[in-house]
């Protein structure tokens, strides 16, 4: 895969593509021809006017054929804005565009300067040259918003109206919907960590965002659950929203109706009580929402954020929990080997990236087999897997508790071992463990 810089242009293969900027974004694009300009209203792709010929528009995901764009369409510009138009894209996590090819492999990427104060940032533009497709990084940024870019391009764009009166404050407890987290939320849940001896923490907006979608969520069925109505869980929001954890933990809540009740609500219980002291946590999203029968039900996301280094202490520290638990049972301590190392870790992603949960993967390969791609030469594999643990600790002692995944750890024939884990898809937390034997 090719990395872009500003100015930068990769030629593209034959075919449909896919264009993707995951995060807390709005998607648009303008197909022109060669005077830079639309033909008409129809070539605004954006999130009203979601398909045209070639192009079509769904979430954070671009598709293109341009094979089927409109005749004499030569350019289309990817755009990017605010989901909330009121928060500068600087605020916002850095818009990191992707084109794969029609198969799904990645052909480029591109992550531009940091913004400031824009509003728009036109981000990347696919062009014909010579009857060949290319793209090109852009980065460049808008100040007047998407109705200033769109007239630049030629879109007609009517003006706003003049603003209705005010309407009166609403009340602090919508009856119904979707509502943002009470005044002074923070400073609430910050008072319980102060008590417990933790450091603050900051609201993060991208873990906000997915924190009040899963709460409507969760409001419009009436019912606790991981998992909205659409299949879609609380950690898919997260990964959507651009934040990416290195550990997350959540409460699901109904019932209380005050940012106090809720704290007190969730001091009264053992493990709901953790976040509280952990100081681990760094990033808090915190969401709420009113169901039909007036019913209150709150999200919290408690985070910290994707380092390598990060991931490399979490690992080792399974390393460590499983050499103490063979130890115990007086055998020979593991020894972390990179080869079975790689085989763990893409085995973690891969369970997230195409949410499944098992030894065999959806092709069919198997522990050994990932073990050999990884150049690991270990005469015998071992696998263990896990999923949904906030832990190292936690999830040592899961496979402690499960007979195979015991007899696994201790092995005596088992000499090296290699650890994987990534955040996401159904379950938040994937683990693997890979041993192999010379």
């Amino acid at each position: 895969m090719g990395e872009l810089v500003p100015g930068g242009n990769l030629p593209l293969p034959e075919g449909a593509l896919t264009i993707r900027v995951p995060g807390p974004f709005d998607l648009s694009a303008l197909i022109t021809g060669a005077d830079g300009k639309v033909a008409g209203d129809a070539d605004f792709v954006f999130f009203n006017q979601p398909s045209a010929p070639g192009a079509r528009l769904h979430g954070d995901t671009l598709t293109l054929d341009p094979r089927r764009l409109r005749p004499a369409a030569e350019r289309i510009t990817v755009v990017v804005s605010p989901g909330d138009p009121a928060t500068p894209l600087g605020r916002l996590p850095v818009p990191v565009l992707t084109v794969l090819a029609g198969g799904g492999a990645p052909v480029a990427r591109f992550t531009p300067p940091r913004p400031a104060q824009e509003t728009v940032l036109l981000l990347a533009e696919v062009y014909r040259r010579g009857g060949r497709w290319k793209v090109r990084a852009l980065g460049q940024g808008y100040a007047d918003g998407l109705a200033g870019v769109a007239r630049d391009f030629g879109v007609e764009v009517a003006e706003d109206a003049p603003a209705p009166p005010a309407a009166p404050a609403p009340s602090p407890l919508p009856r119904q919907g979707h509502c943002p987290a009470p005044e002074g939320s923070l400073a609430v849940v910050n008072a319980a960590r102060a008590r417990a001896g933790a450091p603050p923490l900051t609201l993060d907006l991208r873990l906000s965002t997915a924190a009040r979608k899963h709460a409507g969520s969760m409001a419009a069925v009436g019912r606790l659950a991981v998992e909205g109505p659409d299949g879609v869980s609380l950690f898919q929001q997260i990964a959507t929203s651009g934040y990416r954890c290195l550990t997350v933990e959540e409460h699901l809540v109904s019932g209380p109706r005050t940012p106090e009740e809720f704290v007190e609500y969730c001091l009264s219980g053992g493990e709901r009580r953790g976040p509280f002291g952990d100081p681990a946590v760094v990033h808090l999203g915190l969401g709420r929402a009113v169901g039909p029968g007036g019913d209150v039900y709150w999200t919290a996301v408690w985070a910290r954020p994707f380092t390598p280094d990060g991931l490399n202490r979490l690992t080792s520290e399974v390393i460590t929990l499983t050499n103490a638990e063979r130890a115990a049972a007086r055998l020979a301590p593991l020894t972390a080997e990179p080869r079975l190392t790689t085989a763990a870790q893409r085995h973690s992603d891969d369970m997230v990236a195409r949410d499944f949960y098992s030894h065999t993967a959806p092709e069919g390969q198997q522990p050994w087999d990932r073990a050999r791609a990884a150049g690991a030469t270990h005469r015998g594999i071992g696998e263990n897997i896990a999923c949904g643990q906030r832990s190292a600790a936690e999830v040592v002692q899961g496979w402690m508790n499960s007979p195979g995944h015991r007899a696994n750890i201790l092995k005596p024939d088992f000499s090296h071992i290699g650890v994987g884990y990534a955040t996401g898809s159904r379950a938040g937390t994937y683990w693997t463990q890979v041993f192999g034997s010379v």
